[in-house]
């Protein structure tokens, strides 16, 4: 397999995976697609644009025997582009009607000529004791290595072969399951077992997870099993799943739920139909309902592809356009719990390895979270090894005009104080001392004032750190601040030397200090 990588933001990938059967761009919605009873057309799906899909090994096993190994996978399903196989691990467990070996399976999976393989796995699901998870990871591991001696000694073809990562909220099994799966040489990692978690919007756990596997396995891709809602997508790519595969279209149609950009809807609660798709521009919520079953079904879901599409492409877009971060903020602010795992952003250092050192465009920052963003951070990284000589200090709100040392203020404040180390400050960037001010995104960045004019020091604890780094790496006799707002509100809480002179900012203070 060959993985392209052409651009990146936080940890969202845009890239191309090469296959057998053809190649296919990232991050990509890959859907289920099955084998016998297949309800939307997958021309259909080709016309769409889905460049590849996913069916399962184990359901054409049972239905087509011998008939799939002499056909192969792609004229049993009328697909010529790559194909991924889930071994069917879900299905043995819940219909049991015959207990395949992982070497069997895995030698259909070649003998149909599927482009992307899984061996049989055993999904851990969500909610079990770490002893019982821990022995579904270890059958999972066995299973794994018997499958990789197995298409190494019989060399079947070029087949791009999965490692699938168990574990599910155990992180520790996550970590160690993605270890040893990478050791054996699997060239792409699929994390399973997230259903329940979606089903229940438990989407910080699912973070969790996703950052633990990507703690271990950093360059290769990766696959998420389960994930179709369109509120998922850009949450699970900025933080490092490079393709994601659902039969939610068909399983949402059946059940009427009508997706949307921020969530789903119950059809029959819907007084507008607000997509422009062709199914919605030509349809009533009325004419939509009276539809007879199937023929709604099979709207609703082409609908729901419509969607699911559109979303990959706006993600895609936002990793071109540098605003993966304000992209994923946006989806966040849809539902409490998204939110809730867009806040654990702060914790995952690895989203800075993928993001640029410079962007076309200006960061926003607005909201405390914004202080955590990967081009935020790594500024305060490189102000962390400022040092200056000189003894006396000057503190200056951040101007709009960038970078500082253009600004009219520092020019005033350089005449007046010649002696001075001159410095600016953003409550989400830190202390911006003049000489590095054009450095991004310190001259690059737009800010929402309000949203922090009475911010405090638990609000704000990397400018605090950043402030209270500067003060302790220097040795100034004299230190001048001029507090807007929001850094008096921050001084309140702090303990500073006596030597420190504080006056309240206003449009003339430059003139008006000693």
């Amino acid at each position: 397999m060959l993985f392209e990588v052409r651009y990146s933001d936080l940890a969202g990938r845009i890239g191309k995976i090469k296959t057998p059967s053809g190649t296919f761009e990232t991050p990509a919605f890959i859907p289920v697609i099955h084998p016998v009873s297949q309800s939307v057309d997958i021309n259909f799906l080709k016309k769409l644009g889905f460049e590849a899909v996913i069916t399962n090994a184990y359901i054409t096993l049972k239905q087509y025997g011998d008939i799939a190994r002499e056909k192969g996978i792609h004229k049993i399903i009328n697909f010529d582009g790559p194909i991924m196989t889930d071994s069917g691990g879900y299905q043995v467990l819940e219909y049991g009607s015959i207990e395949p070996e992982p070497s069997f399976i895995a030698q259909f999976e070649s003998d149909i000529k599927s482009d992307i393989c899984v061996p049989l796995d055993k999904p851990t699901g969500y909610g079990l004791r770490h002893e019982v998870a821990e022995m579904y990871v270890n059958e999972t591991i066995k299973n794994s290595q018997e499958t990789l001696n197995l298409t190494r000694s019989n060399n079947n073809g070029n087949s791009v072969w999965v490692g699938p990562v168990q574990g599910a909220e155990h992180l520790d099994l996550v970590k160690r399951s993605a270890g040893l799966l990478d050791e054996m040489g699997y060239e792409m990692m699929a994390l399973g077992s997230p259903v329940q978690l979606l089903e229940s919007y438990e989407f910080g756990i699912l973070s969790e997870m996703i950052a633990a596997l990507k703690s271990v396995v950093t360059s290769k891709p990766i696959h998420l099993f389960g994930a179709g809602h369109p509120l998922t997508i850009p949450l699970v790519v900025a933080l490092g799943c490079d393709t994601f595969d659902s039969a939610s279209y068909i399983l949402y149609a059946r059940d009427d739920r009508y997706m949307h950009p921020n969530g789903t809807s119950k059809l029959d609660k819907l007084t507008y139909l607000s997509c422009q798709c062709p199914i919605c521009i030509n349809l009533k919520v009325k004419e939509f309902l009276d539809l007879e079953r199937d023929e709604r079904i099979d709207k609703l879901a082409k609908h729901n592809l419509y969607i699911l599409r559109s979303e990959v492409l706006s993600v895609r877009q936002a990793i071109m356009d540098g605003r993966l971060w304000e992209y994923v903020g946006q989806k966040a602010r849809a539902h409490p719990k998204l939110m809730e795992a867009f806040k654990l952003f702060m914790n995952y250092e690895y989203l800075e390895d993928g993001t640029p050192l410079f962007k076309k465009k200006a960061i926003f920052l607005m909201d405390t979270i914004d202080q955590y963003r990967p081009e935020a951070s790594r500024f305060r990284k490189v102000f962390n090894s400022f040092s200056t000589n000189k003894k006396k200090l000057v503190l200056y709100p951040d101007t709009q005009v960038s970078p500082f040392y253009c600004s009219q203020e520092y020019h005033k404040l350089s005449r007046r104080f010649s002696d001075y180390q001159i410095c600016a400050y953003n409550p989400f960037i830190g202390i911006i001392p003049a000489e590095i001010s054009d450095i991004y995104p310190a001259a690059h960045n737009l800010i929402s004032r309000r949203k922090y004019e009475f911010g405090n020091s638990n609000e704000y604890p990397t400018f605090v750190n950043s402030l209270e780094k500067f003060l302790s790496n220097n040795s100034f006799d004299d230190v001048i601040i001029v507090a807007d707002e929001f850094l008096d509100s921050i001084l309140r809480d702090l303990k500073l030397e006596s030597k420190i002179k504080t006056y309240k900012y206003t449009d003339d203070i430059i003139e008006h200090l000693p």
